[in-house]
């Protein structure tokens, strides 16, 4: 059997519709999506050093990531990471570039910059990831 689709995913939740837990603060009219899929909105501007488009650059960041129940299945701070190394969530990684030391920001990822149809511990297949990140330093280049 084959199936030909004109449009999105069917499998995959599509953010523009989806509800949100009221705790979260999503406001995707505020919000800039980038051609990947990824939502993001600065909650602070931070007034640091901005971290580049480009990859090779090293970071730290402290996040709390969520369901969009409200959920919170993780926390903490991240050891230095270098964007682009594919290391972390696509979408997280992708989230964090053009930010300024200091800042904050919601990233909103879509399965497919997430976890896509695998579940991982705490987090259902198919699941928008909510993170609110603030870039803690962009590290020097050892």
């Amino acid at each position: 059997l084959l199936v030909a689709s004109c449009g999105p995913d069917p499998f995959q939740p599509d953010i523009e519709t989806t509800n949100f837990a009221a705790s979260l603060g999503v406001d995707l009219a505020n919000s800039t999506q980038t051609a990947s899929g990824l939502w993001y909105r600065d909650a602070t501007v931070g007034g640091g050093a901005l971290v580049p488009n480009d990859t090779g650059t090293s970071v730290t960041v402290r996040y709390t990531g969520y369901l969009r129940n409200g959920v919170q299945f993780d926390t903490g701070t991240l050891p230095p990471f270098i964007i682009g190394q594919n290391g972390l969530v696509v979408g997280f990684d992708e989230g964090i570039r053009g930010m300024r030391v200091g800042g904050n920001r919601q990233l909103i990822i879509p399965p497919v910059l997430g976890y896509g149809s695998q579940s991982s511990g705490s987090i259902p297949a198919n699941s928008i990831l909510v993170f609110v990140v603030e870039l803690l330093s962009i590290n020097p280049r050892t």
